[in-house]
């Protein structure tokens, strides 16, 4: 039961959670009907059921990890296969690509600076530390 059908046939659907395993933003599918039933998955601005079927034309915003995605569905597969594959399955829209992009370099800046130690910890600091995580149990 493989389906991909070019954006010219509409009438054809696919569920939600499948093809957003399809189009690989979530490893599994368990993982993707887990998403859509927290909200983390909208079509059309309204929250949807796993089972909801996916049509060519509707507009889709994705939140994966810190990640938003706005897309819009392409085509329609029930089927894993390759990444370029799976990136003609939908067009994300350049405003949610460079909102992506912005948030990508906020958290680079936020991480700069930061200098992970040299080595492990020797005994003398362990119990520092340790002496410090005390301070508020008195």
């Amino acid at each position: 039961m493989t389906t991909t059908t070019p954006a010219s046939d509409p009438q054809v659907s696919v569920r939600l959670d499948v093809w957003l395993w399809a189009a690989r933003f979530f490893r599994t599918r368990s993982l993707a009907r887990q998403a859509v039933e927290t909200g983390k998955v909208e079509v059309g601005g309204q929250r949807p059921k796993p089972s909801r079927a996916v049509r060519v034309g509707e507009v889709l915003r994705v939140i994966r990890g810190e990640e938003t995605f706005e897309l819009e569905v392409l085509g329609l597969s029930d089927t894993r296969g390759p990444a370029p594959v799976a990136q003609g399955l939908y067009a994300e829209s350049g405003q949610s690509r460079a909102a992506r992009e912005q948030q990508r370099l906020q958290r680079a800046a936020m991480r700069d600076g930061y200098r992970p130690p040299e080595h492990r910890p020797d005994k003398r600091a362990r119990r520092l530390i340790q002496a410090l995580g005390d301070i508020d149990a008195t």
